[in-house]
């Protein structure tokens, strides 16, 4: 399978906080996306690994995407170690996306840091021919994706770009929904969390509409390029 993008996340959930609209939106155009969470996210204080899973998967379900898949690293501790890389790599030439998505360097949560490194350290080695890897028993060719883009989580930065998602934002809502764990839930007895209390998804939509407010949408969110991003005409520009 050839996907157009490939969205990773540290843990179960934080591709939806960050980007489920776009990704919506993407595949309501017909583009192959899908998910790779690098944990399960255990360490979390409420809900449990299988029921992250489950919840994952519920979510995978309404967005449309083609797959989603996790790689089991101990939450807490994405080490940017060889094993780790080596996996990434495995998953970017197997299923080559032409774009790839995942946090920015600066963060609140140290595993999204370290999610930043691994992925950008195995998005580059990835094109390396003098690094093998294999799936299925057989030698696979390098591979790079063209684009590397980052998502917002807590940490604010100054967008390369905005999308705009407000046709698809429902859908948005509806994934988010399906993390019932770890989200406002007044009948709850778990400890409350940053994510658990009752403002959080309501600061997420609030910042969703800042962004779009900035390209004069309803909703907006917004991504980080380290190189500069190529158009093909003003024209190709919202307005």
């Amino acid at each position: 399978m050839k996907l157009d993008v490939l969205a990773i996340g540290a843990h179960p959930d934080d591709v939806e906080l960050a980007c489920a609209a776009t990704i919506a939106k993407l595949v309501k155009a017909g583009k192959k996306v899908a998910i790779l969470d690098l944990t399960q996210g255990e360490l979390g204080t409420r809900g449990s690994k299988s029921l992250r899973k489950q919840e994952a998967a519920r979510s995978a379900e309404i967005l449309g995407v083609e797959f989603r898949e996790n790689l089991r690293i101990p939450d807490g501790n994405i080490e940017v170690n060889r094993k780790n890389i080596t996996e990434v790599i495995e998953i970017l030439r197997t299923v080559q996306p032409t774009v790839v998505i995942f946090p920015h360097w600066l963060e609140r949560h140290p595993d999204h840091e370290h999610a930043n490194r691994l992925c950008r350290e195995a998005w580059f080695l990835a094109g390396l021919e003098k690094i093998p890897t294999r799936s299925n028993g057989k030698k696979q060719e390098p591979f790079r994706p063209k684009k590397c883009y980052h998502y917002m989580q807590k940490y604010e930065f100054a967008p390369s770009f905005i999308v705009d998602v407000s046709d698809v934002y429902e859908t948005k809502t509806k994934a988010l929904s399906s993390f019932e764990s770890q989200f406002y839930n007044p009948h709850s007895k778990e400890r409350e969390t940053l994510l658990s209390s009752k403002l959080f998804l309501e600061s997420i939509k609030a910042r969703d509409m800042h962004f779009g407010s900035l390209i004069n949408a309803a909703y907006g969110e917004p991504f980080f390029s380290v190189e500069p991003v190529g158009i093909d005409s003003f024209f190709s520009l919202k307005v």
